[in-house]
């Protein structure tokens, strides 16, 4: 049982928000949002370790040491064979600890329904979800022994909705906020949060197409309050907060950054 003394309110600093000194996980931490969420944390004092499929062109390199943090990076495919074990274990190895893991890479392909069969399906479920659920599941091997840790998901309005052209991508993202439900009710016993962030419509190299044709984009817009896209910093305090101390008792949920896109 977790037990602590009791806080008074007056105990709350900012500092609850800092990442001094610890150190974090971002797949996929290279390219597209990830990149965000890798110097979201940089900036809030964290260490990055950046694994990715995607060579390291020195891009987010130099924006995470320029905020005086540690930075590594290892190319990767997160769904190969025993290769989430080998992500964990080299970060502890050059950084001492794992404190923070955010599960961001992902795969989206595209296709008309009767052309999307198992070889699709496979691929999306083994990056999206069995490889979410692998490097979690090592990581707290080394979570649990010192009784803290923080996994964040990185989910999706598809996490809620149907959507067309890829069943997978909706199936995995409902999947992945299930597991990170499932793994808040195992882990939470050890002082171990686990939530999810699920993104919007996001101003990104994948939207361009979509934003660059009026009439797509607003269909789009039309259905977000907030009229207008979402741009990747808007997922940066997410990130933060849900890594922090600040979401110690912010457990097995989905925090949506859409404008609003669900309510309309």
């Amino acid at each position: 049982m977790n037990e602590r003394e009791p806080m008074d309110i007056q105990d709350f600093t900012m500092d609850f928000f800092s990442l001094k000194g610890k150190n974090a996980i971002v797949t996929g931490g290279n390219t597209g949002l990830g990149s965000a969420f890798a110097l979201a944390l940089a900036k809030a004092g964290a260490n990055l370790f950046i694994p990715s499929i995607i060579p390291d062109d020195g891009t987010i390199r130099k924006l995470i040491e320029a905020e005086g943090v540690g930075y590594a990076f290892m190319e990767a495919d997160i769904a190969g064979d025993s290769v989430p074990r080998q992500i964990i274990e080299t970060c502890v190895d050059q950084m001492g600890a794992i404190d923070i893991l955010v599960n961001s890479a992902g795969l989206s392909i595209l296709a008309d329904v009767e052309n999307f069969g198992r070889s699709q399906w496979d691929k999306m479920v083994s990056v999206n979800l069995t490889a979410a659920f692998e490097l979690s599941f090592e990581a707290t091997k080394f979570m649990i022994p010192r009784r803290r840790g923080k996994i964040i998901n990185i989910c999706s309005l598809f996490s809620f909705l149907g959507g067309r052209l890829s069943p997978a991508y909706a199936t995995t993202k409902h999947g992945l906020a299930g597991f990170t439900k499932a793994y808040c009710d195992e882990l939470a016993q050890y002082n171990i949060q686990v939530n999810g962030i699920a993104p919007g419509y996001y101003a990104t190299a994948i939207t361009e197409r979509t934003r660059n044709d009026p009439k797509m984009s607003k269909i789009v817009l039309d259905h977000i309050p907030a009229n207008r896209w979402g741009d990747p910093m808007d997922l940066m305090g997410a990130t933060v907060f849900l890594a922090s101390r600040a979401s110690d008792y912010v457990n097995g949920h989905l925090l949506v950054v859409d404008g609003g896109y669900l309510v309309r």
